[in-house]
């Protein structure tokens, strides 16, 4: 640091005393700050790049007659092929939805139990589980839920097969949950302890100051939780893939057979011709199922700067 100072004659006989000095950066912090600087804009190149390459690789079907948005019906090997999304959005959504809904609230839940309510021992060992939860490889949650939860579900339901849309949505569940329960909990912890204290002060009791002050105060932490569970439901495959059946038409219920966005880019990339219409439907969908995350994501950054606003 090298301060330069320029004095000025005293108050009272001539111009006021002007301090002025100047900071130069050692060259540690400008290397460490270019190299932030360098990370943020290479994160938004590659989003680019994957964006071009994406439309490269469609041809641009997405604007052509032979790939269909509102499409009814998705067959790739019929004479005339047939490109239709619509089921492949109906059954993302379908299970997007209902493994949120079966998340989120267990997520939240455990983690106001392991924040506010389990004992310390109880709480590091219940962490350490969710944490394990987490480091289950998709695949081995595909084959528990083809080896134990799709014949538990078609004998409950009385259905012709137990690889259902609830079948996959409860799996993906499964692998959200461990993300909102850590998130949500760090969240709920880092709220400050006086807006305990005082909540108890006041008289309220612990599920008052939970409902009233807790869960407010970590609404934005919370938010990002919910959705980053909903992002991994979204881009999750293999599991879906495995247990979801793989019809490819508009489901009525939770419990028919669906296929997904993602699981059709994954079971059919490898058959198709480079360049054919096939190969080039497969990446709009990329280009639906990019376009989709990039809603998610606009969303939840909204919906977390309202809640730290508000």
């Amino acid at each position: 640091m090298n301060p330069s100072v320029k004095r000025s004659p005293p108050r009272g006989k001539g111009p006021r005393v002007t301090l002025r000095a100047t900071y130069r950066k050692p060259w540690s912090e400008r290397l460490l700050e270019g190299g932030v600087h360098l990370a943020a804009w290479l994160c938004i190149l590659f989003v680019v790049l994957i964006l071009f390459f994406l439309a490269r690789e469609s041809g641009g079907l997405v604007f052509k007659d032979v790939f269909q948005v509102v499409g009814r019906y998705w067959r790739p090997i019929s004479e005339p092929p047939q490109f239709g999304v619509l089921p492949l959005l109906a059954g993302s959504l379908l299970v997007t939805l209902t493994a949120t809904a079966i998340a989120v609230p267990l997520g939240v839940g455990a983690a106001i139990y392991i924040g506010e309510f389990a004992p310390p021992q109880v709480r590091e060992i219940l962490k350490v589980s969710v944490e394990f939860l987490a480091a289950i490889p998709s695949v081995v949650i595909g084959f528990l839920g083809m080896i134990v939860l799709a014949p538990l579900v078609k004998s409950l339901f009385n259905l012709p097969t137990g690889l259902t849309a609830l079948s996959a949505s409860l799996m993906l569940a499964w692998m959200a949950m461990p993300t909102i329960v850590s998130l949500t909990e760090d969240a709920l912890r880092s709220v400050p302890d006086t807006l305990r204290h005082g909540a108890y002060a006041l008289g309220a009791t612990r599920w008052q100051t939970i409902r009233r002050v807790l869960l407010p105060a970590a609404k934005p932490g919370i938010l990002a939780a919910t959705m980053l569970g909903v992002g991994r439901v979204i881009g999750e495959t293999m599991a879906v893939l495995m247990i979801s059946g793989n019809a490819a038409r508009i489901p009525h219920s939770v419990l028919e057979p669906i296929r997904t966005l993602t699981a059709t880019i994954a079971a059919e990339m490898g058959e198709t011709v480079q360049g054919s219409d096939h190969y080039q439907a497969l990446f709009s969908l990329g280009l639906v199922l990019f376009g989709i995350t990039l809603v998610v994501n606009t969303i939840a950054d909204r919906l977390v700067h309202r809640g730290e606003t508000s």
